[in-house]
Formats: structure tokens, sequence, C-alpha cells
């Protein structure tokens, strides 16, 4: 059997933990931070629509 004193803390570090992670007010910058998390592809070239295209019928075509 837990002691009165064991559920208290039980509950305080639990109340802590709780309220650590709930930061209102950055909850978009929480899903940018799991988005980029994902490593989303990246815009790494220049302007080439034909490569684009090109690019875009190999990656379907296989």
């Amino acid at each position: 059997a837990r002691t009165n004193a064991q559920i208290v803390e039980a509950l305080a570090t639990l109340t802590n933990i709780v309220a650590r992670d709930y930061q209102p007010g950055r909850e978009d910058e929480m899903r940018l931070d799991r988005f980029m998390k994902q490593r989303p592809p990246t815009f790494t070239g220049g302007y080439d629509p034909d490569g684009a295209h090109c690019n875009t019928q190999t990656r379907y075509l296989k």
C-alpha cells in the first residue's frame, strides 16, 4: 500500500511533467519542429522547368 506522501509526490511529479510540456502559443513552432525532424525535401536547384518535367516522368514510370 502506498502512503499519502508517496501519492502526493507522484502527483507533483506528474504535474511538473505535464506543465513543462504544455507551452501555450508555441503549437505552430512545435508542429514545424516535428515536420523538420522528418527531413522534408528541400529545393536545391535553380529554374529548370524541362528538367523538373523529366524528373517527374522518370519518377512515376519506375
